[in-house]
């Protein structure tokens, strides 16, 4: 970005404000796999406080519907884990990060179990099935496509049993503060009391989730806008990859209905990919057709839409056995009676939407990013499991192992910290705020359609450079006004993720993984393997590296 844009931290408006405060051992924000994982780990030493922007429910985790990634069976290894894993991650992913999580897969496993966790079985073993880019099965699942609404259950009911976890809902991170060099706690937006309030912390870990939302279509619910990737920016904290999006290829796609996932274990078992005319398409394409990695999948997808000038493609399962697919996704099987689509016999029409953020905070195994007392885990982190592309359902596995070992590094760390628990000045460099009428609906919309044009499954140098330019109109103007109330909140923090993606996907002038660049199709090992990095500059421009 050739001038520095006002990434300005929203603290610095506060400092005249008399707010009530609260104070805890760790600060835990988000209720996802990731951040439920950490708050039981460190709530085993120390005082947890555990904020959910929604409800507990409410999170990317309890949507999943495919499963944990665990070596399990006998004709499984870690080392083929580990290797599907690399293969997926073109270039980026790093195998001693890549060994470390997937060696603690089955153990996560077997620690849900014992929690009360209920997974899918044949017999005595547990079910285990194929999603696209694995080469064996090993994606283990709950009540057919429900894993992820198991997962929340059984870790949100462990979070209320724990006598050491304060819980508080609709409760907004508006930002970090930082305090002698180190991340202090945050200030929060009550979303009951509409008051804001602070909450010093000795440790504060991030698990905020993704970005979907910035997208037009996407299969995230409405609290992923990106707000931890924006505040750990605005906190000085070295973000990485930021270019690299994944999306999901199959989204139901019907007009008025919300942008249903629709589960790539449904390939797994067997589904074909047709065009419009039925054609089975990926199969002159990849050699495990329905079952190639997902950038693949999705940008066939795209170009196959384009080649026929339709909005979609479709799924069919009616070569299946119709009682086993009703068996094996009664989720997907109800959600789409719905809509009047039989699963076993009536093509569904889907397309590819904005599903996971690989690109993150930056962190090491222990969750530690580049600021003291800050700790990240779950998709708002970049840890080098996934590198430029993550295999499919390593996502939940990855939130379980990292969330606990940032929930262990940030308990440690607590009692390493005084007990001090002054309530500190905060500094402050802005003075006011502009007053502007901003329409958040209509900026939201064209935040979301510019994303998805420029920024999508393809991309290109002159649509980058135009949704730059865009976004460097939108953002001064919105940022420099008083949009204090959670949604005005949100509308800054996507314009900040947007920015910060659209530049590294500009500046990464290569094709890999799932950054896909028609005007540089071909992947550059020579410059470009390599982690792109960004953070924040005291005069509030960002750096790249």
């Amino acid at each position: 970005m050739k001038e520095a844009l006002p990434f300005r931290r929203f603290v610095t408006s506060f400092h005249s404000l008399q707010l009530p405060h609260r104070f805890t051992d760790c600060l835990v924000i988000g209720s996802g796999a990731a951040g439920l994982r950490a708050a039981l780990e460190a709530a085993r030493s120390c005082r947890v406080t555990l904020l959910a922007k929604g409800t507990l429910e409410k999170s990317n985790t309890a949507l999943a519907q495919g499963g944990i990634a665990a070596s399990l069976s006998s004709s499984d290894s870690l080392e083929k884990h580990l290797e599907d894993t690399l293969q997926a991650g073109a270039g980026l992913a790093e195998e001693e990060v890549g060994r470390f999580i997937i060696e603690m897969g089955p153990g996560a496993i077997h620690d849900l179990e014992e929690m009360g966790a209920s997974f899918d079985r044949h017999g005595e073993e547990i079910a285990l099935t194929r999603e696209g880019g694995h080469t064996e099965a090993r994606v283990v699942h709950a009540h057919g496509d429900s894993t992820g609404r198991e997962l929340s259950s059984v870790l949100g009911r462990a979070v209320k049993r724990c006598d050491g976890i304060r819980i508080l809902e609709e409760t907004f991170v508006v930002d970090l503060i930082d305090s002698q060099g180190r991340c202090s706690g945050a200030i929060v937006l009550s979303g009951r009391t509409g008051q804001l309030e602070i909450i010093w912390s000795k440790v504060t870990v991030l698990a905020t989730g993704g970005a979907g939302r910035i997208w037009r279509e996407t299969t995230n619910p409405a609290v992923a806008t990106g707000d931890g990737l924006a505040i750990a920016f605005r906190a000085g904290a070295v973000l990485r990859d930021l270019e690299f999006v994944q999306f999901h290829p199959t989204t139901l796609y019907l007009a008025g209905a919300a942008r249903a996932l629709i589960s790539e274990a449904v390939r797994g078992e067997g589904a074909y990919l047709r065009d419009k005319s039925g054609d089975r398409f990926m199969t002159a394409v990849h050699p495990d057709a329905e079952l190639a990695p997902r950038d693949v999948v999705s940008r066939t997808i795209v170009e196959r839409m384009l080649d026929t000038g339709d909005t979609r493609v479709f799924l069919d399962l009616s070569h299946l056995d119709p009682d086993r697919v009703r068996r094996r996704f009664p989720g997907i099987t109800a959600h789409l009676a719905a809509f009047d689509i039989d699963i076993t016999s009536d093509p569904i029409p889907v397309r590819p939407s904005a599903h996971y953020m690989v690109g993150g905070v930056s962190v090491d195994l222990d969750g530690r990013t580049s600021i003291p007392g800050l700790f990240a885990c779950g998709e708002v982190a970049s840890a080098g499991f996934h590198g430029a592309n993550r295999l499919g359902s390593n996502s939940l596995l990855e939130a379980l192992v990292l969330g606990r070992r940032a929930g262990v590094a940030a308990a440690l760390e607590a009692k390493g910290q005084a007990d001090d628990f002054r309530v500190r000045e905060i500094e402050s460099k802005v003075e006011n705020d502009r007053e502007v009428s901003i329409d958040l609906e209509d900026v939201e919309n064209s935040l979301r359609s510019l994303m998805w044009m420029s920024a999508g499954v393809r991309r290109d140098g002159k649509g980058l450079e135009a949704a730059r330019e865009s976004l460097a109109l939108w953002t001064p103007y919105v940022m420099g006004s008083d949009l204090r109330s959670r949604r005005g909140f949100e509308l800054q923090n996507r314009l900040t993720a947007a920015l910060l993606i659209t530049e590294m996907a500009l500046r990464r002038d290569e094709s890999r993984g799932v950054h896909y660049r028609t005007d540089y199709p071909a992947r550059d090992d020579a410059r470009w393997a390599r982690h792109q990095l960004v953070h924040r500059t005291p005069d509030g421009a960002p750096s790249f590296a």
